[in-house]
């Protein structure tokens, strides 16, 4: 929603084709199962029961770095080895640890396997596949969280003060939270105490607009005839088949084409509860509409990043390309689609050499 906000505004979001993903989530769920379960001597297999990260990482195996694992799990789908009846999962297998080390270590992959894929690991694998868990992008900010719109600020996930260039290193999502947390409410709060007070009938008015836009768009006279759940659904299916660990020119076209149809087509949505007060229905139709906007700013600047970086893989660009694009994204949106800008990356104390690990794993 605060990314949504800031497109809103006028105001770009940076690296926003930037998402780590984490490659064990229970399938079906999104729920993430720790790396731990690997950590403890848990691997992962295919439909004939292989265990193919040896063959992508012969030394570091199940215990190579999310990205390896993740692009690893998604060669294995796309190769024909997943799991289901669609083959689109693969198995981490624990029973073979014995339920003593899995009830004592591992409780809570216990409880979520159990709830969320109704397996139980002592007896059987769990269905995983890679999540889409982090992102690096955000909404631009300065070390104190301030953008250059007057006013606002962000912390934490929704901000890219680009501590995480394209591939997030393990719990830098505490020092976004802490540090540039700290910094952006002292920041936000010095501003709030300097700046000009806004009258109260300046206020209502910014109410009243918002409110007289959900009227008209949610509860108009003649109903609509799209369902959220429909549209969302699509949404979560072109954005993970087609902008997700793998991408390509047409790919990317296609959910691009896709996103705005799904924009168009939101118009025309109908909400049946048409209460003021507890309506959880559009509650989630103000989210599948900032959804909806941040899918095709993700869309946008992976299609015009024609290289691959960290945690953006381009089949038809497999290489880097420093001398284009060592730059920051910037996307903005327009009223029409979004509008990709960029800015030059600050170089401090160590440039960017070339990513060996994966290769030699």
């Amino acid at each position: 929603d605060g990314l949504g906000m800031s497109l809103r505004a006028g105001y770009p979001i940076q690296d926003i084709e930037m998402w780590q993903f984490h490659p064990t989530g229970i399938h079906g769920a999104g729920t993430l199962v720790t790396e731990g379960g690997r950590g403890e001597g848990g691997y992962l297999i295919n439909k004939d029961g292989e265990r193919f990260m040896e063959h992508y990482a012969p030394k570091a195996k199940d215990l190579a770095s999310r990205d390896v694992v993740s692009r690893s799990m998604m060669l294995e789908i796309l190769a024909g080895r997943g799991c289901g009846e669609k083959g689109d999962y693969l198995m981490l297998k624990l029973d073979h640890l014995g339920e003593e080390a899995l009830v004592s270590k591992l409780p809570g992959i216990l409880e979520l396997s159990r709830t969320f894929a109704h397996v139980d690991p002592v007896k059987e694998p769990i269905p995983v596949v890679p999540t889409c868990h982090y992102m690096m992008g955000g909404i631009d900010t300065d070390i104190n969280g301030a953008t250059s719109l007057p006013g606002l600020y962000a912390a934490g996930e929704c901000a890219c003060v680009s501590i995480n260039g394209a591939n997030r290193l393990g719990s830098n999502s505490l020092t976004e939270l802490l540090v540039f947390g700290g910094r952006a409410g002292k920041a936000a709060a010095r501003f709030a105490l300097d700046a000009p007070q806004l009258d109260k009938d300046s206020l209502e008015l910014q109410t009243a607009d918002e409110q007289n836009r959900i009227t008209r768009n949610f509860f108009r006279k003649g109903r609509g005839t799209e369902r959220i759940f429909s549209l969302r659904k699509e949404m979560n299916e072109t954005m993970e088949t087609s902008a997700g660990i793998y991408r390509s020119e047409k790919s990317l076209k296609e959910t691009c084409n896709k996103i705005k149809e799904l924009k168009d087509r939101f118009s025309n949505i109908i909400i049946e509860d048409r209460s003021f007060n507890f309506n959880t229905e559009l509650t989630s139709a103000l989210e599948l509409e900032f959804m909806l906007d941040v899918a095709e700013a993700i869309s946008y600047s992976a299609l015009e990043r024609t290289e691959s970086r960290g945690s953006h893989q381009r089949t038809d660009f497999p290489g880097r390309d420093d001398e284009n694009f060592l730059k920051h994204s910037l996307a903005y949106q327009n009223g029409i689609e979004s509008r990709i800008d960029y800015k030059d990356v600050v170089i401090t104390k160590w440039p960017p050499g070339e990513r060996v690990y994966g290769k030699e794993a």
